[in-house]
């Protein structure tokens, strides 16, 4: 991890704020896969599966119920109990989040929202290096919490962990299906998966490219990119702040783990102890070595401005902080907030935003697996006091026919 300050480390903050996900090499290979399976449908999609997804040739697709359940009975009770915690705690998290119905009347005009889950979403399920059954939790969980009828999971090779999960949680339709193809056919739909309304979770490029190109026919959460963490402190527990950048770091050689401070003493402890916890893992290592970085600022608000300027994925900051932090995916609050706490179960989502796009969004929430539709009812007295408003905006535009509809209703009023 370097070290910088001054100059060096403003143009540090610079590049990191013009960050984005660079997909356009990868595009005409991953279009090729979505025409491929949009055209051929199940046979292309087969093919695809058994080539990179280690589907066998008399395998289904489908996960079947017996399978899943099966799953569950094999993990550990640890396992399974470590599990249904989570699951309760991110569950009540969605409910507090999820978005409500209202009406409120005015002068006889009543205006308010209707929220409407989505009628089906897939939801990808990476199977890289790890078993990332904490995915599959923040993905599914919200959707049923939103009340969306057909949740479909996709995954290449799953694990029995995962499909424990799935079994815990009612899964009903679980794909072994990954990559650029898995996208096209929640996108477009085959013969064996119907095509969803919204595509979420994370994975490799090949599937945030093909999210990229479907996004005009199917809509998607957001396009991920690598992990990202930023700690901001003057005052926080050197072995802590390094144990969080180190974890974050172990996800991906490209991530992004940078350590935000006035203080260059604990730059220097915060260094050590990382490179330190580091050693034996060779990812974390390698992430730290080319992308960690520790910046001094000259003052606590230059170091606060810096944050919201790189708008990580994951930040962590003291408790006086926490009122200037505008941009980020998920903000971790002092020393006990570990970031992998929000990582796998303490409820809050762990789908979140990178590439400087939590400067306009935040995580995955329950709110992506609904409709705000907006309700508006007037009544006979409400509709005549607002009508020559109504009317004269309508004449100004040059729409006779907007203004011919409010003339006809007070006509008749």
């Amino acid at each position: 991890m370097r070290i910088v300050s001054g100059g060096q480390a403003e143009a540090m903050v610079n590049r990191l704020a013009a960050r984005a996900v660079t997909l356009s090499k990868l595009e005409p290979q991953v279009r090729k896969i979505i025409d491929s399976v949009r055209r051929g449908g199940e046979r292309s999609l087969r093919r695809y599966a058994e080539r990179w997804d280690g589907l066998s040739a008399k395998q289904s697709l489908r996960v079947s119920d017996e399978e899943m359940t099966a799953a569950w009975a094999a993990v550990s009770p640890e396992l399974r109990k470590s599990l249904r915690v989570a699951a309760q705690n991110i569950r009540r998290f969605c409910e507090w989040q999820k978005p409500k119905n209202w009406m409120r009347t005015r002068s006889g005009i009543s205006l308010g929202q209707a929220v409407r889950p989505l009628e089906s979403v897939g939801c990808y399920v990476p199977g890289g290096r790890h078993p990332l059954v904490s995915t599959l939790l923040m993905t599914v969980i919200p959707a049923q919490v939103a009340g969306v009828r057909n949740i479909r999971v996709v995954s290449p090779n799953p694990s029995a962990e995962v499909l424990a999960a799935a079994a815990m949680l009612g899964v009903r339709e679980f794909y072994r299906v990954g990559g650029a193809q898995a996208i096209a056919a929640l996108a477009y739909g085959t013969s064996s998966i119907p095509r969803v309304d919204k595509i979420v979770g994370p994975g490799n490029t090949y599937v945030t490219v093909a999210k990229k190109l479907v996004s005009f026919d199917c809509a998607i959460d957001f396009l991920a990119g690598p992990t990202e963490a930023v700690v901001l402190s003057d005052s926080g527990v050197q072995e802590f702040i390094a144990a969080d950048l180190v974890a974050q770091a172990e996800h991906d050689p490209e991530t992004l783990a940078v350590f935000i401070t006035t203080s260059r003493g604990l730059a220097g402890s915060v260094k050590l102890s990382a490179v330190k916890l580091a050693k034996g893992n060779p990812i974390a290592k390698e992430s730290l070595g080319e992308h960690g970085a520790i910046l001094i600022a000259a003052s606590r608000e230059q170091a606060r401005d810096w944050a919201n300027r790189i708008a990580a994925e994951h930040i962590t900051v003291e408790a006086e902080d926490l009122p200037f932090i505008q941009s980020a995916g998920s903000i971790f609050v002092g020393n006990y907030s570990a970031q992998a706490a929000g990582d796998y179960a303490s409820g809050p989502n762990h789908v979140l935003p990178t590439s400087g796009q939590a400067r306009f969004r935040g995580g995955l929430s329950v709110a992506d697996f609904v409709k705000v539709i907006t309700v508006q009812q007037l009544s006979a007295e409400g509709f005549k006091r607002i009508a020559p408003v109504v009317e004269y905006l309508a004449s100004a535009e040059g729409l006779p026919a907007h203004a011919r509809s409010v003339r006809v209703r007070c006509e008749h009023a």
